[in-house]
């Protein structure tokens, strides 16, 4: 895994495949429960103002959610997952797993060293080997709705940072 602060894109870099980890629309309406219970609280104060309280913590609890949810992105040459990104060059071979071998790599199979960006209610994973010696991460376990289009991305990343200059 490599991280460095300040990390910047190079304004030249075309994204091969993008996709933000947002939680499911069953967890956005359980949340969303939040601002009525909120207002409330704040009846006693007067109904308009558990109102606006209630429809304002709503949308906070709403779009911090959104805000929150970590991205994965491939550009040309590099991979990112959350805050973490690796060069594609040291990627190997990505692995699709659904259904009920994601379940068992999610579970029991997660190797404890690798580095993993698992969300819950996404059902597909992409396990992609680290070949970097360097790196103490064996692997990354990314959690993705298509995990087809994503390991076609790092394969097409990959050939491209392994292709010579």
């Amino acid at each position: 895994m490599q991280n460095a602060p300040g990390d910047a894109r190079p304004a030249t870099a075309a994204i091969r495949y993008r996709e933000r980890l947002a939680p499911s629309l069953w967890l956005f309406l359980a949340a969303a429960l939040g601002g009525p219970m909120l207002a409330l609280v704040f009846v006693p104060a007067g109904s308009a103002i558990a109102l606006i309280v209630g429809i304002a913590a709503t949308l906070v609890i709403i779009a911090l959610m959104i805000a929150g949810s970590p991205r994965v992105e491939v550009d040309q040459r590099v991979l990112r997952a959350g805050r973490a990104w690796i060069d594609a060059s040291w990627l190997g071979e990505p692995q699709i797993r659904t259904g009920e071998d994601a379940r068992q790599a999610r579970g029991p199979g997660l190797p404890a060293r690798g580095w993993h960006l698992i969300r819950g209610g996404i059902d597909g994973l992409v396990i992609v080997p680290n070949t970097d010696p360097a790196d103490p991460a064996p692997s990354w376990t990314i959690s993705t709705r298509t995990p087809d289009r994503l390991a076609a991305a790092i394969d097409a990343a990959r050939a491209a940072a392994n292709a010579p200059a």
